[in-house]
């Protein structure tokens, strides 16, 4: 099925019969496990079976941050748990996350009563503290203190609705703003980045405000299903009485705009996003930095304006997952992942302006003349969408940042050039216009002869 996907782009089948015949090695070399005691290899095996994203490149950090960073996860993924789970009373929830770094210095402290998926990592936080405690103390300090801090975060929103936009950086400070500083704090500590990393929180925090954004975009349809609420209601209350109506078919224009509007407010963090990045100077934080980032600016681009994404789920392909991961291994490659995918977002909202339909892709339109049944016109042109000016600005903002020019880049895809491509599709879209209100004129004058 991923090779099926991946069909219409050969780099991403390269990549991935590549990545099986041991490519992955360049960026997730192999962990010796024979050499960790029972209760640290335990610990690597809920990080296995807990994380998606993050397990492959928390295993390649170079030396003692590996350790540190997989029980900094797994105490945060414990720490999360509690928050997901519906089914612990707030009574009980709340003192639960207030007190939870505590209980990092508790023994036999456990939690056998949750409903979630990754309850493992509460019922066996004995095994997880136990390594907690077997780390450097200047590791410890950085883990307990972000824990603090994200334990109260988390309980001052379950009280409370994501409300204002402040409110929604505001949320993701807490949940993963402060997961960035924490690991930048790491990062400085191991002495494999300077000091510099670890102090500059306002960086560090936008590293993480960028993910868990993206998160929250892609998973609308899933959160709203199982009564969870984390778009802004100062987003979502332009366009809907409820947040839920955004799913309704005849919303649809509404919820794109709305999406769309939290996209472009993701997207300001980008520039911020590269600045952190520029910093770096050790290969294996280089990649882990990297790598969840460009997945996350892939992802981005896959929502703008996607009616899937209040429909099912909205996931980039396994193949050019892989081929991000084996490309964004240094800043160049990075910078020109970036330009790319913004650049598609620019094009993605001259569709939405031309209310033309999304299946007009780079791909689409390079492999079928412009000429093609997709391009007509469903309504005269319109510059109806209320985000994007600012859309337009941030991407000339992440453009201005990237330090490459758009000419000395790599090309990574055989697509034609976005600006070539939008004003194709303009002139396209207006000759398509032309051709139907004069086809319509001589049909009426045609009609009146024969009368």
């Amino acid at each position: 099925m991923d090779i099926l996907k991946s069909l219409g782009h050969p780099e991403e089948l390269f990549n991935l019969f590549k990545f099986k015949m041991g490519g992955c090695r360049a960026v997730m070399p192999k962990l010796d496990y024979e050499s960790m005691s029972e209760s640290l290899r335990t610990c690597y095996l809920y990080l296995n079976q807990t994380s998606r994203s993050f397990a492959a490149v928390i295993q390649a950090l170079d030396g003692e941050l590996r350790h540190a960073v997989c029980i900094f996860y797994l105490v945060l993924r414990a720490l999360d748990t509690v928050e997901d789970d519906m089914s612990i009373p707030l009574d009980k929830k709340v003192p639960m996350l207030n007190d939870f770094h505590t209980y990092l210095y508790q023994d036999e402290w456990c939690f056998t009563e949750s409903q979630e998926k990754d309850r493992q990592v509460l019922e066996d936080f004995p095994t997880i503290s136990l390594e907690f405690r077997n780390l450097a103390q200047e590791y410890r300090d950085v883990i307990s203190d972000i824990c603090h801090r994200m334990g109260e975060g988390m309980a001052e929103f379950l009280e409370k609705k994501v409300g204002s936009m402040k409110e929604w950086d505001q949320y993701c400070h807490y949940v993963a703003g402060l997961v960035g500083i924490g690991l930048s704090q790491l990062f400085s500590a191991s002495q494999l980045e300077d000091p510099e990393v670890g102090r500059d929180t306002e960086l560090a925090n936008s590293m993480g405000l960028f993910l868990q954004k993206t998160n929250i975009i892609r998973d609308y349809l899933e959160d709203t299903q199982e009564g969870r609420a984390f778009w802004p209601q100062e987003a979502w209350s332009q366009f809907a009485g409820r947040l839920e109506d955004l799913a309704q078919p005849e919303k649809l224009e509404s919820a794109l705009s709305c999406l769309n509007l939290l996209v472009t407010d993701a997207l300001r963090h980008v520039p911020d996003v590269i600045a952190y990045l520029s910093r770096l100077r050790n290969q294996s934080v280089f990649n882990f930095c990297a790598i969840p980032q460009v997945m996350a600016i892939a992802t981005l681009s896959k929502c703008y304006n996607n009616p899937m994404v209040f429909q099912g789920v909205v996931k980039i392909r396994k193949g050019q997952a892989v081929t991000l991961m084996m490309e964004a291994t240094n800043m160049q490659a990075v910078q020109t992942i970036i330009t790319q995918y913004s650049q598609e977002v620019g094009v993605l909202l001259l569709l939405s302006l031309l209310r033309l339909p999304r299946c007009c892709t780079l791909t689409h339109l390079e492999n079928n003349p412009p000429c093609c049944p997709c391009l007509q016109i469903l309504q005269k042109v319109s510059l109806t969408d209320p985000s994007r000016d600012k859309t337009l600005h941030i991407l000339a903002v992440i453009r201005e940042k990237s330090t490459l020019s758009q000419s000395s880049l790599p090309s990574r895809t055989h697509h034609l050039s976005p600006m070539y491509l939008s004003a194709a599709m303009l002139l396209a879209a207006l000759s398509w216009q032309y051709l139907s209100t004069t086809a319509a004129q001589a049909q009426g004058t045609g009609d009146m002869q024969g009368q």
